[in-house]
């Protein structure tokens, strides 16, 4: 951080045009927070600065420079009426800023953002656990940024469309190739959230779970160019069959590498799902951890819920005897750490369940 504010101009021209270039080239939104809460600490009373994002009514932390969650109360309220940045210099003398004192937050700067339309999207909070008369300057700086990250906010609101449509379209084609596959129906909705409930259990954040999920969508991609005779097929493949079966992999990551805005996570779980950690696995027979966690994660719940899920050619197995196949072929098959985890999953949701 103080890299990036040594760099950061001293006159508030210079630093609005600073900050919002910074916005408008970072890779995510909370790149494009991150300096000016930054600005905010450094340059003001304040010893911490979050942007909360507006979504169903609730007010939730987006990027921060501090730790600590802060209360919204009749705050959300105030901010959807205010025409501007409400400053506070003593929380505990206005019932606008109700709940803050009780956290030691005794002034407060809370700046709404609104897009185009003027709808409130966000906000922009910085707090002092002292009470403060807020200076000209400071409440130049908090106007300053303020209108930053108003841009920031259309650009997230109109990344985040585009998101929702991504997701939309992926499901889509992965429910479209489960239902030529007649005996997956539901398949990929249920492996997609396992893999979920798995991937948040082993500590992945927000940005690996949308790779996963996207990954999961389309894990079966290349069977689209799988001929009938081979994907429905009644009997046990021969060689050349079985062999032309697993080009599904390849073919489905040429597919898939079409699609610009795919993450690599999510090409990783196309791509490997079908590795096995001894080795022994396709298309390219990694090994351990050579092969992508995302990949790790999917194939063990890829494996688990077509065991326990009936098939034309056999019944769905018991948890039970499900679990005890994931933990025989642990260590060679599965990454163990991932199987482990999903163990652990799997017996606090039936754990739950009973309760």
């Amino acid at each position: 951080m103080s890299a990036i504010l040594a760099e950061v101009p001293s006159s508030p021209q210079d630093l609005s045009l600073h900050l919002t270039r910074l916005g408008l080239t970072a890779p995510d939104l909370g790149s494009a927070m991150q300096p000016v809460l930054d600005v905010l600490v450094s340059r003001t009373a304040a010893v911490g600065a979050g942007y909360f994002q507006l979504r169903n009514t609730t007010l939730t932390y987006h990027a921060r420079a501090a730790s600590g969650d802060l209360p919204q109360g009749p705050l959300m309220e105030a901010l959807g009426e205010s025409g501007g940045v409400l400053f506070f210099e003593d929380t505990r003398h206005d019932p606008r800023a109700a709940g803050f004192a009780d956290l030691g937050v005794l002034a407060l700067t809370a700046a709404p953002v609104h897009d185009q339309s003027g709808r409130l999207v966000g906000a922009l909070l910085s707090h002092v656990f002292t009470p403060h008369s807020w200076s000209v300057e400071e409440r130049q700086l908090v106007s300053t940024v303020t209108s930053l990250l108003a841009l920031l906010a259309a650009r997230l609101d109109a990344e985040e469309r585009e998101r929702a449509a991504h997701e939309s379209a992926l499901r889509a084609l992965g429910l479209m190739l489960e239902a030529r596959d007649t005996e997956t129906y539901g398949h990929t909705d249920r492996v997609t959230a396992l893999a979920l409930r798995l991937g948040r259990a082993m500590g992945l954040n927000d940005t690996e779970l949308r790779d996963l999920r996207w990954g999961a969508y389309l894990h079966d991609i290349g069977k689209i160019a799988i001929p009938d005779a081979i994907l429905h097929c009644p009997d046990a493949l021969d060689a050349a069959a079985r062999a032309r079966m697993q080009e599904h992999v390849s073919e489905g990551t040429r597919l898939a590498a079409q699609l610009p805005f795919l993450p690599r996570a999510a090409l990783d779980v196309i791509a490997a799902h079908h590795e096995c950690w001894d080795g022994s696995g396709y298309p390219c027979g990694l090994a351990g951890e050579a092969i992508p966690l995302h990949a790790r994660i999917f194939a063990a719940c890829d494996v688990y819920d077509a065991l326990v899920s009936a098939r034309p050619y056999k019944r769905a197995w018991t948890q039970a005897e499900a679990t005890a196949y994931m933990e025989r072929w642990s260590g060679s098959h599965f990454d163990p750490v991932v199987v482990q985890a999903l163990l652990r999953v799997l017996n606090e949701e039936m754990h739950d369940a009973s309760v």
